[in-house]
């Protein structure tokens, strides 16, 4: 039975680490995943994370404009519920919030 297991994450890098241990270590179709703002507006999350983090020197000035306007949402479409457990873990892994299935 076809279902679509969703999850939110508080910063893009959490979403995206968990799109790629989906997609390379158990083999989903990246086109199955969808990355997207769990809310109305852009957003990059709700804290700073990742390549949103000042860098080390020698850098530009530090940016603040990072949209941290809420959670991003990862939804990943299954054709059976035999991949299920491996997403779930995964969404687990990376600290996901409001897991669900549809």
């Amino acid at each position: 039975m076809a279902t679509t297991l969703t999850a939110k994450f508080d910063t893009r890098r959490e979403a995206e680490m968990t799109v790629e241990r989906l997609v390379q270590e158990h083999g989903l179709d990246r086109a199955k995943i969808s990355v997207a703002a769990a809310g109305d507006e852009n957003t990059a999350g709700e804290d700073v994370a990742g390549s949103d983090n000042e860098a080390g020197g020698p850098s530009p000035e530090q940016r603040d404009d990072a949209a941290l306007n809420g959670q991003v949402k990862v939804s990943v479409e299954l054709a059976d519920d035999a991949a299920a457990t491996a997403v779930r873990e995964a969404f687990s892994e990376f600290d996901a919030d409001d897991v669900a299935a549809k």
